[in-house]
């Protein structure tokens, strides 16, 4: 059962942003010239392609898909990031999904109604590409095979759960046996051309029978079969430090998903309930507007092979001036890092 689905009418699972990201961080090319020294300092700090997770606007995509797209393209976004349920998802997931959507206001997920053919070209139009997605996992286990001829067609090329569903996390014995099921559908996954991750809640960080749950699916999962994505909001609300799980697990973290907080707060228990989510939203605020540290956050995550930095508000009420709001933050920042050459 994927998060969203675990969160009461008014509430939702936040999860970050990131953009894929293909950059050299060499010495830049010297010039005689003045106008050529400004365009290697400039090139030298460029961003990263930002992406943009469409949770942040599902109300917006609900009534115009098309139009949607266009917006992110406009405020500057490369990539997106889809949920699901999906055509191709399990029914059971799908019947969830109307359920909790409904609680919601919500209605469409995944692609909207259209097929994959359409999405992708509605995405070349507005040059944007998906290529990672949320999906749940009991489609993950049965439905490979149709999740992979849609990732073809559509350009997907990371799927991964947004949450570990509760029963799966009652325990350490739950955890493990996560674990091993994580390395099955990433095996799965890897035979079809695609790269399986997890995208932490918050929860398993406290520890449990001795152990903190998150270090065990680390430990205990492939690291070419199962990779990581890292939410900086639910990070920091379980006390875990991103900075240093990002510098001691290089290579394991996809992607990113920004958040800022307005100010440093933490869950009240173990992060594992929706009413500590639920308390800490109030909390969320526009990139930029709040207390963490992201310029040291994504300088970290360069460094650890991060490829892709999804931005992420859930369910923000003025979506469009959050998403602009974000991106001209995040294009200020000094994304060099101290690489550029003098």
């Amino acid at each position: 059962m994927q998060r969203r689905l675990f969160i009461k009418s008014g509430s939702l699972a936040l999860a970050g942003l990131g953009a894929g990201l293909a950059w050299s961080c060499g010495p830049a090319a010297t010039s005689d010239t003045e106008s050529s020294e400004e365009m290697s300092e400039e090139k030298s700090h460029a961003h990263p392609a930002l992406g943009l997770a469409c949770f942040t606007l599902p109300r917006s995509l609900d009534k115009d898909f098309a139009g949607t797209l266009r917006e992110i393209a406009a405020a500057g976004y490369a990539e997106i990031e889809l949920f699901g349920p999906y055509a191709y998802s399990t029914l059971a997931a799908q019947e969830a999904w109307k359920i909790g959507a409904g609680s919601m206001g919500l209605r469409g997920s995944g692609y909207y109604g259209l097929s994959p053919k359409e999405v992708r070209s509605l995405l070349d139009e507005n040059g944007l590409r998906a290529p990672s997605i949320h999906i749940e996992l009991d489609s993950l286990q049965e439905n490979m095979g149709a999740i992979a001829e849609a990732a073809q067609i559509v350009g997907h090329e990371k799927v991964g759960i947004a949450m570990l569903p509760a029963p799966m996390r009652m325990n350490l014995d739950g955890y493990k046996r996560s674990a091993d099921i994580f390395n099955e559908v990433g095996a799965a996954a890897q035979k079809e051309g695609l790269q399986f991750f997890y995208h932490n809640h918050g929860y398993g960080h406290q520890e449990l029978e001795g152990a903190i749950p998150f270090d065990l699916l680390l430990e205990r999962t492939d690291p070419e079969l199962v990779k990581m994505q890292l939410d900086i909001f639910w990070f920091t609300a379980a006390g875990a430090d991103p900075i240093r799980y990002l510098q001691e697990h290089p290579k394991r973290f996809v992607s990113l998903h920004v958040k800022d907080m307005l100010e440093l707060r933490r869950f009240e228990g173990d992060g594992g309930s929706p009413e500590e989510w639920m308390s800490l939203f109030p909390f969320l605020t526009d990139v930029g507007a709040g207390v963490l540290p992201l310029q040291d956050i994504l300088c970290a995550a360069q460094e650890a092979g991060v490829q892709h930095y999804f931005l992420e508000k859930d369910l923000t009420q003025e979506p469009i001036q959050a998403i602009q709001t974000a991106y001209a933050h995040l294009s200020r920042l000094d994304w060099s890092c101290g690489n550029s050459s003098s």
